[in-house]
């Protein structure tokens, strides 16, 4: 008999956040999670428990979790430790981001090193889930998306990263962005809030897990690849590893591969294969074509990923 899950998800519905309250509305609507005795900053905790024995825990907060990690770590700790999967609900924005998104990533601050937990497999079932609720909610005009690496706490003074492992839950961020009209939009919060109680389940295929590299933050192969399907197959990306933070955070370095052994240790299940970007530096490429090797697993260029049966994957034959 399958052991049941338990997901918590955190949302800010008390200050600064334009989407979480929103979101946090919707599923209260959809399943009306009841009340527990856990108390967080004077709100009890909701929970509902579907008809597998899966548990959704709902947290509300007066600060974004991320933006304040040295206070929320130690209640996370305390009650929230044992769970298989955590999710931030909040909004995404920034200079030239795009507009009509769902998204999601990973935490973690590539600069460090310091990479929170990542669960691919729970991952891949969120995105297909807001693909799906997006599809059947006409929600033609936005995207599903994944975003590069990262934690907001680095922006936002939430403590220094390597507050991040501390945390033994696998954490999603999972937005909407990137505007007022889109933060509010009431369809997109229904559709974010069905696709929270997807996450254990999937679509039936095996999963090739992914660690990929380079790129923009909001890479479209990478963004492509998650939601991609071939025969019984599909990808399950967790980490990715923006150009960005790559280049500032001197991943040609002496200790650029303790780093890379780093982030794959907290991969979930581990790692079939490495997607880099095309246009990374060739010594940037040299380290994630090292980290194949020593893995034993296939490292290839982006454009590949469009080719799936292609790849040299350890447990077959080329």
């Amino acid at each position: 008999m399958t052991q049941p899950k338990k997901a918590v998800y955190f949302f800010c519905v008390h200050s600064v956040d334009h989407v979480a309250g929103h979101v946090f509305e919707a599923a209260r609507k959809l399943h009306g999670p009841g009340e527990t005795d856990i108390l967080v900053d004077r709100d009890p905790v909701l929970r509902y428990t579907d008809e597998k024995g899966d548990s959704f825990w709902f947290v509300r907060t007066e600060r974004v979790v991320s933006h304040d990690f040295t206070h929320y770590l130690p209640i996370m700790q305390r009650h929230f430790s044992d769970f298989d999967l955590a999710g931030i609900i909040t909004w995404h924005a920034g200079e030239n981001a795009p507009d009509n998104i769902l998204t999601t990533h990973t935490t973690g601050d590539v600069d460090s090193g310091s990479f929170g937990p990542a669960n691919p497999e729970y991952m891949r079932n969120l995105l297909l889930a807001m693909e799906r609720s997006r599809v059947d909610a006409g929600l033609e005009t936005y995207r599903t998306t994944t975003e590069a690496t990262h934690w907001s706490g680095m922006v936002y003074g939430g403590g220094a990263p390597d507050l991040i492992p501390q945390y033994p839950v696998p954490v999603l961020d999972i937005e909407i962005g990137s505007s007022p009209d889109c933060w509010s939009n009431p369809t997109a919060a229904a559709v974010l809030a069905t696709s929270l109680f997807g996450v254990f389940g999937g679509d039936g295929r095996r999963a090739r897990r992914l660690l990929c590299a380079g790129g923009v933050h909001f890479e479209p192969s990478f963004a492509a690849a998650a939601l991609q399907t071939w025969d019984d197959w599909g990808f399950a990306v967790s980490h990715i590893l923006a150009n960005q933070w790559l280049v500032t955070g001197r991943y040609e370095n002496e200790d650029g591969p303790e780093r890379l052994d780093a982030c794959v240790r907290s991969i979930a299940g581990g790692i079939d294969g490495i997607a880099f970007h095309d246009n990374l530096k060739g010594v940037y490429k040299d380290r994630f074509r090292a980290l194949g090797a020593k893995l034993g697993i296939p490292a290839f260029k982006h454009q590949t990923l469009r080719r799936p049966e292609t790849i040299a994957w350890a447990d077959r034959q080329t």
